[in-house]
């Protein structure tokens, strides 16, 4: 989910740059969908790893962690890139894509 989420949300966004009447609100709705989905998956990977005791590979958390800042990182920058929200947030969302692939291949679903 994480994956496809963030990968349609970044297209969608990165397009919402260049062709204004893309820019809707619900948009939004779409970006807080994905980005959930990341600090849940991350949220319910912590508690794999410490109420099952299951080992992890240490790049996998970092991948992890990375996603749940890069988040963080992007919001604080809406007021100082706000005539390229939209493409800060679509480049944004397909690093994120990237990091949850990454983290697949790294360590994949047990």
């Amino acid at each position: 989910m994480v994956v496809i989420a963030n990968g349609l949300v970044g297209l969608m966004l990165i397009a919402a740059q260049y062709v204004e009447p893309m820019r809707r609100r619900w948009l939004w709705g779409f970006v807080v969908v994905a980005e959930v989905a990341i600090f849940v998956q991350v949220v319910l990977g912590v508690w794999l790893v410490a109420a099952e005791d299951r080992t992890v590979e240490q790049l996998h958390q970092f991948y992890g962690f990375v996603a749940v800042i890069t988040g963080g990182i992007v919001y604080s920058y809406r007021t100082q890139l706000r005539d390229r929200l939209y493409l800060v947030y679509g480049l944004a969302s397909l690093f994120l894509m990237g990091l949850a692939i990454r983290a697949m291949i790294i360590s994949p679903p047990v």
